[in-house]
This record gives C-alpha cells, structure tokens and sequence, in this order.
C-alpha cells in the first residue's frame, strides 16, 4: 500500500509555529517522525521545538549518536533512523515514500518554488494512486480540509481534445 501524503500549506504563522502542533498530534498517536528540512531550518526548529508551548517541550534530537532514541529525529536527510514511519518534509525536500507509511508536507504558501514542489508532489502522489490530502491554514493556525473531491480534480486535469471537443486527461 502507497505511502498517504497530507500537504499543509502555512498561511497565517511561522513555519516552525506549525510544525510545532502537527508533531505533538503524532506523538499523542504514538509515532515516531523524521522531520527533514535544509540546516538552516532544522537549527531554527530545533531551538522552537524546546520552547513551543510555556507549559511544555517536544522531545527531540538532531542525527548523530543514537538516532533510534528520538521520537523526533530532525535531519538533513529523509531516512528513518529513528524507526520512523512519518517523515515531514520541509524547505521543498522530497522523501523515497516507500520507506514511510505517511509523508506530511508543510509548506509556507508565500514561498512560490516550494508552493510549486508541493503541487508537483500532490500530483505525482495522486496520480500514483496514493491518498493525497490538503490542509490550508486558517487564522489561530486551525487547519482547514481544503482537498479536491475526485472527480472535481479529474475534471479540472482533462482538457478539451481540438478536433472532437472530447475531454482527454493530462
């Protein structure tokens, strides 16, 4: 069965504001993540990983020695070393989906190439029959279901063929 890979598009916080939720939602479910993003952004997300929240912390750590005790590994690089079975995928970066049972892709929608990345990673995980699902955020960081019903998106990929005027897929 296909990795299933959510896209959440950031609208109205920091990126490292929402990642911040999304990993605490894993960790009440018990599972553990590779986050990957470039350096600059896993050294902004590890400082905002401690002090997310006033009452509490999500446990962490960067690779290097013992990868397999961190529930959250953050890494330049989309292996699950920690036993992971989500990767969070940050700065455009890709992952080998089959290692991974699901691949959250968290993206600032004001970055256009990496909007763009996304858009190419939905389509190619739709078009290889995987659930593929978007969230875009809502003021106060709630996340909104924003993806297209099936056949809305088959309609919107069919354009019309010249001579018939029948509508042919992409």
């Amino acid at each position: 069965m296909p990795a299933e890979w959510w896209f959440y598009q950031v609208e109205h916080t920091s990126l490292d504001a929402a990642v911040g939720p999304l990993l605490e939602k894993c960790l009440e479910r018990k599972w553990r993540v590779v986050v990957t993003a470039k350096p600059g952004t896993i050294e902004r997300l590890d400082a905002a990983l401690w002090t997310w929240k006033d009452d509490s912390f999500l446990p962490h750590g960067r690779g290097g020695a013992h990868p397999e005790r961190q529930p959250i590994l953050l890494t330049t690089e989309a292996e699950p070393q920690n036993g992971a079975k989500i990767v969070v995928l940050l700065d455009g970066l890709d992952a080998d989906a089959a290692r991974f049972d699901r691949c959250l892709v968290v993206f600032d929608g004001g970055d256009e190439p990496v909007r763009a990345k996304a858009r190419a990673q939905f389509k190619a995980a739709a078009d290889s029959g995987a659930t593929a699902k978007y969230f875009q955020q809502e003021h106060g960081g709630k996340w909104v279901d924003k993806t297209p019903p099936k056949r809305e998106a088959a309609a919107r990929q069919a354009v019309p063929d010249k001579p018939s005027g029948k509508k042919i897929p992409q």
